[in-house]
């Protein structure tokens, strides 16, 4: 289990900067979901070596929301850059943007040109990130070695530590913390009672992670009186309109274009079922039993860095396992056919059983 400190003698060497070190810092962080919910960790190795020095956070408008659950971030940054090109007149404006917030330190995580674009142009003075792209003169900071690290995880949060610092056995994990009574109303607003529910999160990038029998399983928990929650993005309405056929009126479906609406079902669910997907570690970080089923992809190398309830994989052994291919070419796409919706359906049941038993009085 990941511990909730990195190894404080690593920061020794920033001692002559002084616990008085106020000046801003600014994460340039990666903006699919998963890898944006990790990054919290980023955030906590910081503040462990920086206490006094408020966190910011660039972010795109669908990953805003998370921000306000994440216990150490200042405030956030919403620019949305285009993806298939630089936008140099848009970098600009992020650049004044960025020059008033006089940031002392910029992080920037991804390894592309344009994504230290912005951080140059507003002269921040302390630019770190790996050399990636040839990003001379951008970055000022420069780190290398990261594709010698293993994990996503590994090669963002290293840049939070001093150079030269060695990685921490294990990382502080990422927490979202949602209030209670946010939950309360968001239940009351969708009309969905105090009943423990199984939040489904049948999507992912690319239908090679997506599990094959969604719509059976919920079938399943709905017999056994579970209420169950189909939860994503616009991208998966027309697969939560096929589970909600297949599950009845217990079954509801809840994906929408806010990813807040996401968060929120999956901190008021009593267990949720996930493919390798960024609600997987949305529910994971904000403490949810949390059931991960993993297919073409490594769970040691993809799963959260939070403790799931339960890591769900096919018995069958594959020749072509790991994949990342978006698309199954080989075997029919069995890594995900080999697991049976009864068994996904009874681990869910007892997952949440075992969490009843520990919030009993």
């Amino acid at each position: 289990m990941n511990i909730n400190s990195t190894d404080r003698s690593a920061f020794a060497r920033d001692a002559d900067r002084g616990a008085d070190d106020t000046r801003p810092i600014l994460i340039v962080p990666y903006v699919w979901i998963g890898d944006f919910v990790r990054g919290h960790t980023v955030v906590r190795v910081l503040k462990q070596r920086w206490p006094n020095r408020p966190i910011d956070v660039l972010t795109t408008s669908l990953c805003a929301p998370l921000l306000d659950y994440m216990p150490g971030v200042r405030s956030g940054i919403v620019w949305d850059l285009p993806r298939s090109r630089l936008a140099l007149a848009q970098q600009w404006g992020l650049a004044q943007r960025l020059r008033a917030g006089n940031y002392g330190t910029a992080l920037v995580m991804p390894r592309t040109w344009k994504s230290a674009i912005a951080p140059a142009l507003a002269g921040i003075p302390e630019r770190v990130g790996f050399v990636g792209e040839a990003r001379f003169g951008l970055l000022n900071r420069w780190r290398w070695g990261e594709k010698a690290l293993p994990r996503m995880i590994d090669k963002k949060a290293a840049l939070a530590l001093p150079e030269g610092a060695p990685l921490p056995p294990e990382w502080p994990v990422p927490q979202l913390h949602v209030p209670g009574d946010e939950i309360d109303r968001w239940r009351q607003t969708n009309g969905l009672g105090a009943s423990p529910a199984v939040a489904l999160a049948p999507g992912s990038v690319g239908p090679s992670k997506r599990w094959t029998y969604y719509a059976e399983a919920a079938r399943l928990l709905a017999e056994r009186g579970l209420d169950v929650w189909v939860v994503g993005g616009p991208g998966e309405k027309a697969l939560a309109a096929e589970i909600v056929a297949a599950g009845g009126p217990r079954v509801r479906d809840l994906t929408g274009n806010d990813l807040r609406n996401g968060v929120l079902a999956m901190a008021a669910a009593g267990v949720a079922i996930s493919n390798d997907s960024g609600l997987m570690h949305v529910a994971a970080a904000i403490g949810t039993p949390t059931m991960g089923i993993f297919g073409p992809t490594d769970p040691r190398l993809w799963g959260p860095l939070n403790a799931l309830a339960a890591t769900v994989q096919t018995k069958t052994i594959l020749s072509c396992q790991p994949c990342h291919r978006t698309i199954c070419r080989m075997n029919d796409h069995r890594c995900m056919r080999d697991i049976p919706a009864s068994e996904v359906a009874g681990i869910a049941e007892r997952v949440l059983a075992g969490a009843a038993l520990r919030v009993a009085p």
